[in-house]
């Protein structure tokens, strides 16, 4: 043995073990450093989906300005079905090509309303359950004649009846004149929220179908919820007594259907329950 072997033995210091690191390990350690030049691949899943949105979308923008154009083309053909025959008046150039636009939009709304839907629909199926898709599916038909049939009762019971109660009450003492905006205004105000409130059975059963509410808990809250309709009923339409009467009443009725609806729901829930159990 060499008694001076360990004078002729290279130390390694610290950064003598870096020189002396592999290349191939140093290569891997720089991999794994935060500022590493590797690009991360997106996740695909992400990627098509963010994709399917925006075709369903650039589907509906051009359906939406198809029957705009349609509308707004063919204004003097539906105008006075609008208008009722009321003398309205404009307060200057403008008005009269933003009345032109609102109507327009409210009914190209409208109209395309079938086609978002459907899309809307094209793009939220995959993520739905199973038992909300058949929901869905099953009773999106319903949903829109419920809601066309709230527009009509705005449009032919709530916003005659109010337009004329207030005007009436106008002409006691003042000269009434009304503006081309402002009827647009009171007319969506008298249509659209009223369609939207048609929808409470259809919330209702789809609340049921996914175990979120029983007809007992509506029973139970049924004060409540007439306080609530009230006070929505009084939110939507104009502030006169009648308007809100007048909505407030087949809210009511809706929500007893609702009951109703949901009740049956139950029991058929049930029945097929106690027969897959036989």
């Amino acid at each position: 043995m060499d008694p001076y072997e360990h004078h002729h033995r290279k130390i390694l210091s610290p950064l003598d073990k870096k020189q002396e690191t592999p290349r191939e390990q140093v290569e891997e350690l720089v991999e794994k450093l935060p500022n590493s030049k590797e690009k991360k691949e997106p996740n695909p899943s992400l990627v098509d989906h963010l994709t399917d949105l925006r075709k369903q979308l650039i589907k509906s923008a051009f359906v939406f300005l198809f029957f705009f154009i349609v509308v707004f083309s063919t204004i003097n053909f539906w105008f006075p079905f609008v208008t009722r025959g009321h003398e309205l008046i404009v307060l200057g150039p403008l008005e009269v090509v933003t009345f032109y636009m609102s109507i327009s939009t409210a009914l190209a709304f409208g109209l395309s309303l079938p086609f978002l839907c459907h899309f809307l629909w094209q793009f939220v199926k995959p993520g739905l359950l199973e038992r909300e898709s058949q929901f869905l599916s099953l009773y999106s038909p319903v949903m829109f004649l419920l809601f066309i049939g709230g527009l009509s009762f705005g449009y032919f019971i709530v916003n005659p009846l109010s337009y004329e109660f207030l005007v009436s009450i106008g002409k006691v003492n003042f000269s009434v004149l009304i503006s081309a905006q402002e009827y647009v205004r009171f007319l969506l105000m008298t249509t659209m929220p009223v369609g939207l409130l048609f929808e409470l059975p259809i919330v209702a059963m789809f609340l049921s179908a996914i175990g979120l509410l029983t007809a007992d808990a509506m029973k139970k809250i049924r004060k409540w919820s007439y306080v609530v309709l009230a006070v929505v009923s009084a939110l939507i339409t104009p502030p006169d007594f009648v308007s809100q009467l007048i909505v407030l009443i087949p809210m009511i009725l809706l929500y007893e259907a609702s009951i109703f609806i949901v009740m049956q729901g139950e029991r058929r829930a049930k029945k097929m329950e106690e027969v897959s159990v036989d």
